[in-house]
């Protein structure tokens, strides 16, 4: 088109707007006569390669010569694809300007063929995108590293510590995480500038760097925190590579603002599997004997350590995730259901599957019996994996049922159980939109980014989600809007004894308010009474649970009697 434009002076007037158009967009349009291998551009090519107009390539081949070579090869199998009418060409990649420094460019564009089919002419468009993949290359850094230090940030941390723990279980080894926390760097900060304390922060990681094995792993705990996770190591070796940090820290001098300054760090360790087995209670285990350390004088290593106390706890604790794991091994694990009722009609609405277990004798043990040991020893991922399996098997032998059920906070951050969900539901929207999935709210805060990632996910597949236990925590209206959820399960707490209870209803009247304005469902749990039933309904509340209306029962009769009723308050437009 562009050559036919020149050579026989065809819509010149059209050929100008082009040209127009393109140089405001930066776009660059390209003709590539496959014949003749020659190439005519239409716009600021000059600009987009940084070369003088007559060094602008006029071949494909002297222009793939600047195509990075990495680049090249993909181009290639996306030319050959489209030319055999396989598949549209659009492709990115990089090419080398004048400087020497390589672009990024997306290219995309149509073959042209001839009355045999064999293709005679590219035409296509350059549009520079350098500034968009720099900003993606940042984002994806971010993600998993900290901006200031170029360590692991937290959540890359607790990965990496999660894999080391799987692994220290899986094959009996031992290891170490250790929190490491910057001396009176609060001073630091007053005396010198926020600036000083960042160099004296990048300066410590780099300290530690060279502190630690080649295997450790060092991340940003945030704050004057780092972690070190030693995923094979003794108690004694990891005491002597915390001594050797705070030597390093301690026996140079940092240069800051050309002054120097002494610098101390303390530490505190836990060694794992031993003593913790998920990477939330290492984090919490380690900073809580690094406190130990600050509390002591600073400059000093502190292991945690558990008390006579806890350590029969732990015993105590041994014993019963044993027997949890021989009863997901015999199938003794099982949900129990409890009715959720419409305020007013007092209709069955949905059901909340909750956690049992048969012991030995065949006698239920409440989960409270037993889930406080499960989330501590690190075994609540497959707690929450059987319980989805039997609550799906659930809703499809009861086609006419809204379930809800519980995860844990662990649970709400494991990709896998995600997973899961997902390959049994994506294809079965009729049992997605039966199902709600609870999550906690102090779970929700706990970290409110990854949480919102999770709710966005789970509502993807088609399935609601609720906050539960709303109000034991310090959710804002601003969180709420981040999360997204649909459904809020106001905290038992405020619901016992509201009637003699004048904060509580004031806070019930509140959270009914936010909660329409973000056109959310509410469910009241720990209903008891038919007063409280009736105060609730009036009060504006949408469904309601507690014994009144029935306690937790496994296979209860109104299950397979009763089909849920098709309410719309559950799924607010």
């Amino acid at each position: 088109m562009l050559r036919s434009a020149r050579d026989n002076n065809i819509d010149l007037s059209l050929l100008d707007q082009m040209t127009t158009a393109l140089e405001s967009s930066g776009d660059v349009m390209y003709e590539w006569d496959l014949a003749t291998d020659s190439l005519m551009w239409l716009g600021r090519a000059a600009s987009l390669f940084g070369l003088e107009a007559n060094l602008i390539p006029a071949t494909g081949e002297t222009y793939h010569n600047r195509i990075n070579p990495e680049d090249l090869p993909a181009r290639m199998r996306n030319l050959t694809d489209h030319f055999a009418g396989e598949a549209y060409y659009d492709c990115e990649y990089r090419i080398r300007d004048g400087a020497g420094n390589f672009q990024w460019v997306h290219d995309r564009g149509a073959v042209d063929v001839s009355t045999t089919g064999a293709p005679t002419r590219l035409t296509g468009v350059l549009r520079p995108v350098t500034v968009k993949k720099q900003a993606e290359a940042r984002l994806e850094y971010l993600a998993s590293y900290d901006e200031l230090s170029g360590h692991f940030n937290k959540l890359r941390l607790r990965e990496s510590l999660d894999f080391s723990l799987e692994q220290a279980i899986r094959y009996s080894n031992v290891g170490a995480f250790l929190a490491v926390g910057v001396d009176h760097l609060g001073m630091i900060n007053t005396a010198y500038g926020f600036e000083a304390g960042d160099a004296v922060l990048v300066e410590v990681g780099e300290r530690l760097d060279k502190s630690i094995r080649g295997a450790d792993i060092v991340g940003r705990l945030g704050g004057d925190r780092f972690g070190v996770i030693m995923s094979v190591a003794s108690h004694d070796e990891a005491d002597a590579i915390a001594d050797r940090i705070l030597q390093t820290v301690r026996e140079t001098p940092f240069e800051i603002n050309d002054e120097r300054i002494y610098v101390t760090v303390s530490v505190g360790f836990v060694d794992f599997p031993e003593q913790t087995k998920t990477s939330f209670d290492a984090f919490a285990k380690a900073e809580s004997a690094l406190l130990d350390a600050k509390s002591n004088g600073r400059d000093c290593v502190k292991p945690y350590k558990l008390t006579t106390e806890q350590c029969e706890n732990y015993r105590t604790s041994m014993i019963i995730g044993e027997e949890v794991k021989l009863a997901l091994k015999e199938d003794r694990i099982a949900l129990a259901y409890q009715p959720i009722v419409d305020s007013e009609s007092h209709e069955l609405v949905l059901v909340e599957a909750l956690l049992r277990m048969f012991d030995r004798d065949g006698k239920i043990v409440p989960a409270g019996k037993f889930i406080p040991v499960v989330e501590q020893l690190g075994m609540m991922r497959v707690i929450d994996r059987r319980v989805l399996e039997l609550a799906l098997e659930d809703l499809v032998r009861y086609p006419n049922i809204t379930m809800s059920l519980n995860i844990s906070g662990l649970t709400a951050s494991d990709r896998s159980w995600l997973r899961a969900l997902s390959s049994r539901v994506k294809s079965r929207p009729d049992i997605a939109k039966r199902l709600i999935v609870e999550i906690t709210e102090t779970a929700a805060l706990h970290d409110l980014e990854e949480s919102a990632r999770f709710v966005s996910a789970v509502r993807q597949l088609g399935c609601k989600v609720a906050i539960d236990d709303f109000g034991a925590g310090y959710t804002t209206f601003r969180h709420l809007k981040t999360l997204t959820v649909d459904i809020i399960k106001i905290d038992g707490s405020f619901i016992a004894g509201i009637l003699d209870n004048e904060e509580n209803q004031i806070f019930v009247r509140n959270l009914l308010g936010l909660a329409k304005a973000l056109n959310h469902t509410t469910i009241a749990e720990f209903v008891e009474t038919a007063e409280e039933a009736v105060f609730l309904s009036r009060e504006g509340v949408d469904l309601l649970q507690g014994f009144y209306f029935g306690k937790p029962e496994i296979k209860p009769d109104w299950l397979v009697e009763n089909a849920t009723t098709k309410k719309s308050i559950i799924f607010p437009n």
